[in-house]
């Protein structure tokens, strides 16, 4: 089931959620990221500003940023292919 969507119901609205089951580590560390973007970065602090008055939660504004920031942490750290000498 790993990987698949999950809907729970937040008021009227079904919200599509990957399984909570995943790394603690991993997502600590994003958490940490997105908090730290939050205070200093300002592109974070301008989206942050537009999804509040599109009438978003901050709880559902940091899961936003939370997926963005693994999408970038994710290119940053996969394994590279590598030619082999033949």
């Amino acid at each position: 089931m790993r990987g698949q969507l999950r809907r729970t119901l937040l008021g009227h609205s079904a919200v599509p959620r990957l399984n909570r089951g995943g790394d603690r580590q991993a997502n600590a560390a994003l958490h940490r990221i997105v908090q730290t973007r939050l205070h200093f970065d300002p592109r974070t602090r301008d989206y942050h500003e537009r999804r509040t008055k599109a009438g978003k939660t901050r709880r559902e504004i940091v899961r936003c940023l939370k997926r963005y920031a693994a999408r970038e942490v994710f290119h940053l750290v996969r394994p590279t292919q590598s030619c082999s000498p033949s």
